[in-house]
């Protein structure tokens, strides 16, 4: 049986900040919510593309070369190979669409950085 679910509810799952839960896929993409507050680390994602969609509250995407801030409602696509640094300020519930090969953190490794396996939990 083919079942809706709430994008809402889905925020439930989250209970540490930087620490997605992927709620659902589309073909090889990923759908993963996450509560953000704070920054988590400059990173690039060398081989994929990532869509971060503000779903509640405000986050500031830090480049190399400028900052995007981002409203509720907004949403963002970064080309693969960009670095940047998401940060929120408050509490910032965010939607991620990427592909299954993308790391957290690209090839930065820290506390915050969450493997495949923390974010199917």
């Amino acid at each position: 049986m083919i079942a809706s679910q709430s994008l809402l509810a889905a925020f439930d799952r989250v209970t540490e900040h930087w620490s997605p839960k992927i709620v659902g896929r589309v073909n090889d993409q990923l759908l993963k919510v996450a509560k953000v507050k704070g920054q988590l680390v400059w990173h690039a994602h060398e081989n994929e593309d990532e869509l971060f969609y503000i779903v509640k509250g405000r986050l500031r995407i830090e480049f190399e070369d400028h900052v995007a801030e981002l409203a509720e409602g907004d949403f963002l696509t970064i080309p693969k190979g960009i670095r940047h640094n998401p940060v929120a300020e408050e509490e910032c519930w965010i939607l991620l669409i990427e592909p299954e090969s993308t790391k957290h953190t690209g090839d930065e490794v820290t506390p915050l950085t969450r493997s495949l396996a923390d974010q199917m939990k």
